[in-house]
Order: C-alpha cells, then structure tokens, then sequence
C-alpha cells in the first residue's frame, strides 16, 4: 500500500515537473490576448497628449471621455439598439433552425436532399455578397431606418439548419419511435424532446450568433440613416473626430464600453458554447 503511494506521489510529481513549460505558454498566451485589452483601457482614460507621450498608467480624461461619449454622442442608444438586433436574430436565427433540423432529419419530402443542397450551398457565400439584392429587397419594403430591416433579412441561418441536421441525425433512432407509440406532434416532440437534449448546441450556436450580429457595420450603415436607431459599430466612426479631430480616449472607450455585451453573452454560455460541438456517438 505504501509502495503504491510512494509511485503515485513520484509520478505526481514527475507530471508536475515536466508541465511548467505548458504553464509557461498558457501565460504567455493570456498575456499576448489580454495586453492590447488592457492598453485600450488605459488609453480610454487619457487625453490626446498623454496618449502621444505614451504614459503607461490611467489618465486624467476618464470623466471627460465618459461624457463625451455616453452624454454627447448617446452610445448608450446605439448600444441598446445593437443589444435589440443581436437578441432577436438569435432568438429567430435559433428557432427557425431547430425547425429546419426537425425537417431534414425526421420529415420526409420530395427533393429533401436537394434542399440540403442549397443549403450548403449558402454557407459558402458571405452577405456581403448578397446586399445588393438584399438593400433592393428591403427597400422595396419601404423598411428603411427600422428595426425590421436589421433583423428579418438574418433570421435564417444556413450554419445553424446544418448544425441542428447533425446534433439530430446523431442522436438515438429510438427516440422517434418512442414518440410515435405515445403519440405525440412533431411539435411535441420538438419541444419536449430534442430541444431538452440540445441545449449545448443552442447554446453555442446562440454564442455565435450573437456576436456575429452585434459586430456588423455594412448592413446597418446601408439601411439605417437615422443616427438614433443606428447599431454600436457604425456610432463607433462617428467616435473618430470629436472636437475637429481624432481623439483617441473617447474612441478607445467607447470601444471597450461595445466589448461588454458579447464578453458577458459568451461569460453566461460558457460552458455550453464548449461542449456545443461536441456531439458524440453516446448521444
């Protein structure tokens, strides 16, 4: 028993000296993503001169910059704007592709398979491509400087159809037939059984979605020209030029003060966002 003690607090300590160097890269590696964070923040409280004299350390600007940015410019309205967008794209973007993952897994139709197609096909193109088509559409609709047009054009997601069709086609067949003994709707089943059982990829898939939209530009500052029902990313150029000239401090803060929403979207679906992909045959 000693003996057994004696090699598993060898091998302990063995495993601890040969695992410094990854510590060492670990720390390396927060230090390279959280340095630039942090430099930003400090930059968000310093005016223009201590900017160019490089002082390492909190400014003198952090009340003024604040006002300028949150009073002057109102970014809190571009914020709750954003905040708006990016919580119902997820919500429809979500719903819509559980639904679709539903059909292309448990439905069977003509051309099923050809739908999938295109599908996939549209991953491979970004939206970038699409605006031409998508402003013309829009307009049409007489949308323009609506909350509609932000949101409805980006409620179906290709990525998020092919995510849930592969969550569904790995989990047990027997799950169906279950169902179809007690009865139930596809509906039922839907929401009583897969959405309980796809929570981490709802989550991920939430995470994702999430950021993508609270971090788009060209599709807002196409369609949106009023500046109060503008998104967070285009209010942040206007920041470039206050008081005739670029001021980096208001810039800088009004960039961190955007950073938060996503940060504390991916902190409270952490842990589904990391275990969202990794759908195993034990499901």
């Amino acid at each position: 028993m000693m003996d057994g003690l004696q090699v598993g607090a060898r091998a302990k300590t063995w495993i601890r000296g040969r695992s410094w160097p990854f510590h060492v890269m670990l720390v390396t590696a927060c230090l390279i993503v959280g340095v630039p964070l942090l430099y930003a923040a400090m930059i968000s409280t310093q005016t223009n001169g201590e900017v160019f004299a490089f002082k390492l350390g909190p400014g003198s600007a952090l009340a003024s910059n604040f006002h300028d940015v949150w009073v002057t410019r109102r970014i809190a309205v571009n914020m709750w704007n954003s905040t708006q967008q990016a919580v119902l794209v997820t919500i429809g973007k979500t719903v819509l592709s559980l639904t679709a993952g539903l059909a292309f897994v448990y439905f069977r139709f003509r051309g099923k398979w050809i739908v999938f197609f295109f599908v996939l096909i549209t991953l491979m193109m970004p939206t970038d491509v699409m605006v031409l088509a998508m402003f013309k559409l829009v307009s049409s609709f007489n949308w323009q400087d609506t909350m509609a047009a932000l949101v409805v054009p980006f409620l179906a997601s290709a990525t998020g159809a092919f995510l849930f069709r592969q969550h569904f086609a790995n989990l047990p067949s027997d799950l169906l037939d279950a169902a179809l003994i007690d009865g139930v709707t596809p509906l039922q089943f839907l929401f009583r059984v897969l959405v309980p059982l796809s929570w981490n990829v709802m989550g991920a898939l939430a995470v994702i979605q999430f950021v993508y939209t609270w971090n788009m530009y060209l599709w807002p500052r196409l369609i949106i020209q009023n500046d109060q029902k503008q998104v967070v990313q285009v209010a942040l150029q206007s920041l470039q030029n206050i008081d005739g000239g670029l001021t980096y401090g208001p810039l800088m803060l009004a960039a961190v003060l955007s950073s938060i929403p996503p940060a504390l979207v991916f902190l409270a679906l952490q842990k589904p966002f990391m275990s969202g992909f990794a759908i195993g045959q034990d499901k």
